[in-house]
């Protein structure tokens, strides 16, 4: 009776333990198909040009500073 009671005690640990295992590593893959997912979203976000008017703002701004940098060297424009 003893023996048969310390293997099936044994037998629940050991399933109990894969378990935890099992669900230890399902996380880490969701946690890591995340991680890609995001990379992936971050890359197309890269790849995509801006709007046209934020070009048009980005080239006022540089010809701003171009303009400032000249009157900073003293050279007229």
């Amino acid at each position: 009776m003893t023996e048969t009671f310390s293997i099936i005690t044994l037998s629940i640990a050991g399933l109990g333990g894969l378990a935890m295992l099992t669900a230890a590593a399902l996380s880490g893959w969701r946690g890591w198909l995340d991680l890609q997912r995001l990379a992936l979203t971050n890359d197309r976000e890269l790849t995509t040009p801006p709007p046209a008017g934020a070009r048009i703002e980005l080239a006022d701004l540089k010809e701003r500073i171009r303009k400032l940098e000249a009157i900073a060297a003293g050279i007229d424009l």
